[in-house]
């Protein structure tokens, strides 16, 4: 397995080119910032974490050098809804979590092109169930786990989440006891924590975007045309099917115009977190499309998320020594 240094260069050229951190990167900050990441992570690229449909699923593994012990960790997904997108396209999402020291795992799945729904949702689950089995030798922290991504990732931020093992997506991972792992891993009935999500711009509802005003193309190429289930099947991977007291804690980014993904969806999704209790926060972006934030919105974003972690225990930056509130928002 390869490990990459991560150069100053390499580094500050993210930054420059990256529009949340572009207001930062101009300031003595942001260069400070950017060299201590270039100084203190290393890059793991393309571990594979399961292989399916013939097909090897990968992820890439940013770690800060010389861990210790446990380290805060963030499973991130890319959006393309669940057709096209790469990881490494969204290498530059990832750097706010770098600046605040987390160990940050970026996640790819098998798309439509390679296998139909819910391949990706089983995909992210095992993805999940990997951090777990390799806790020790990465240094990963299982009680500070976030799962983030954007739009379709977003969404498989969600699922990933709030899925009980009962729900049977887990089935196909590799690592359950029964086939020979470790009697340290866990199982694929356990039920593995998820300490938050941060969602931005996901799907929280698969069956709106199958016919309707609200029929999207992509939507109904995954969950594959006219499957005789597809309205079955759209609900079971639905985040808002899985609202329930106990789910960790959800803030969400979206905007209020956002084409691709209906902006009442969010709304729906954090009513129903309400009435179960479970601590949320909607982020708004006035007159906000499907990403493509300012500066200035992409800033607000990250200073609510970085309130929102804090809050419920999960630090901010390397020295952070968060303490949780008794009640969520």
């Amino acid at each position: 397995m390869k490990r990459l240094w991560l150069s100053a260069l390499s580094v500050l050229s993210f930054v420059a080119l990256s529009s949340p951190l572009s207001v930062r990167a101009q300031s003595a900050e942001g260069i400070r910032d950017s060299v201590h990441v270039a100084d203190n992570y290393q890059f793991i690229p393309n571990i594979t974490y399961r292989t399916a449909s013939n097909w090897e699923a990968k992820l890439d593994l940013f770690e800060p050098r010389n861990l210790k012990g446990p380290n805060p960790t963030i499973m991130f997904f890319h959006g393309g809804g669940w057709t096209n997108g790469t990881k490494e396209a969204s290498t530059l999402s990832l750097l706010p979590y770098l600046q605040m020291g987390w160990t940050v795992v970026n996640v790819e799945y098998r798309m439509t092109n390679v296998a139909l729904a819910p391949a990706a949702v089983e995909d992210a689950r095992c993805a999940l169930r990997w951090i777990y089995r390799n806790a020790a030798q990465y240094n990963f922290d299982t009680s500070k786990i976030i799962t983030s991504g954007q739009s379709a990732g977003g969404h498989l931020a969600l699922i990933t989440g709030v899925l009980p093992a009962s729900a049977g997506f887990d089935n196909t991972c590799p690592g359950d006891r029964a086939g020979g792992a470790s009697s340290t891993s866990p199982a694929n009935t356990d039920e593995l924590k998820v300490a938050a999500i941060v969602d931005w711009y996901g799907i929280a509802d698969v069956n709106e975007l199958l016919s309707g005003a609200n029929q999207r193309s992509w939507a109904v190429a995954w969950m594959g045309g006219m499957r005789p289930n597809r309205e079955q099947l759209a609900k079971q991977v639905s985040p808002l099917t899985y609202v329930r007291a106990g789910i960790p804690p959800i803030i969400s980014v979206h905007g209020d115009a956002d084409p691709v993904v209906p902006y009442a969806q969010k709304q729906r999704l954090h009513q129903a977190l309400a009435k179960a209790g479970v601590p949320h926060e909607l982020v708004t972006i006035p007159n906000g499309k499907h990403g493509g934030f300012t500066d200035e919105e992409n800033l607000k974003a990250y200073a609510a998320i970085r309130t929102f972690l804090s809050q419920h225990g999960l630090p901010t930056s390397a020295s952070d020594k968060a303490t949780p509130l008794s009640a969520g928002r």
